[in-house]
């Protein structure tokens, strides 16, 4: 789901992804076919084999900073001074694209969705938040979302422009989240991404999952990068010295 170019703080808002979903990042960094890699080890294009497929995608495989990586590390450092993440998006003109199946993987993985907020500032700086969804309560964003992607999962391989769309809608509902440096979750592999994951974990329907699962005409077992190594990185939670949330 593309947005067009917002100015937020250091950060201009490029694209909102939904990630049960639909996508993960800047469309200049990221691979538009992936029919090239796959998330099945075994094969010649595997996770672990991603960085010999493109001279490019090097980092796949050679990169010490890269992404996703296990939060629950004994390394995570509690910290007040980061400061609460701010938002000043505005509307935008969004497009629904039918990437294929960039789902989380359920069983592999702890959480049934996942969503991307992607920027990019104007020195090429990129910047990712993460919000973990567990099957629960109905999303309310997801729910506006719901007849574009009826839509989208009639088409594919097809953008479908949807109309302006509110990303500042998409609930945190915590203050507290991680931050660590990483990199794109696919080929390319690109590093030195900013993550910022909220703590809290929200709630999602099955019905909502499982649209956006038709969305993107998603029918895979393992479609998510494994857990990389952490290399030594700092992992720190922001943790306001109040005690809301």
């Amino acid at each position: 789901m593309i947005f067009s170019k917002k100015r937020v703080c250091e950060f201009s808002f490029m694209f909102l992804v939904l990630a049960a979903s639909i996508a993960t990042l800047a469309r200049a960094q990221e691979v538009d076919d992936e029919r090239e890699f796959s998330y099945d080890e075994s094969s010649e294009v595997g996770p672990s084999r991603w960085g010999e497929i493109h001279s490019e995608w090097k980092d796949c495989n050679s990169g010490q900073m890269q992404s996703p990586i296990d939060l629950r590390n004994k390394r995570v450092k509690i910290v007040s001074h980061l400061g609460k993440l701010k938002r000043s998006y505005k509307p935008a003109n969004a497009t629904l694209i039918n990437r294929g199946h960039d789902m989380m993987n359920k069983i592999k993985y702890r959480f049934d969705m996942e969503v991307h907020l992607v920027h990019e500032s104007d020195t090429g700086r990129m910047a990712v938040i993460g919000i973990m969804y567990k099957i629960g309560r109905r999303d309310t964003f997801i729910s506006m979302l719901k007849p574009r992607f009826q839509a989208l999962s009639e088409l594919t391989d097809i953008e479908k422009t949807i109309g302006v769309i509110d990303p500042y809608l998409i609930k945190f509902g915590s203050r507290k989240y991680y931050r660590y440096i990483g990199s794109l979750t696919i080929p390319p592999c690109t590093p030195n991404i900013i993550w910022s994951i909220v703590r809290k974990v929200r709630t999602v329907t099955k019905e909502q999952v499982n649209l956006i699962r038709e969305a993107v005409h998603d029918n895979l077992e393992v479609n998510a990068r494994p857990i990389q190594r952490t290399n030594g990185r700092s992992v720190e939670i922001y943790r306001p010295n109040d005690p809301k949330n």
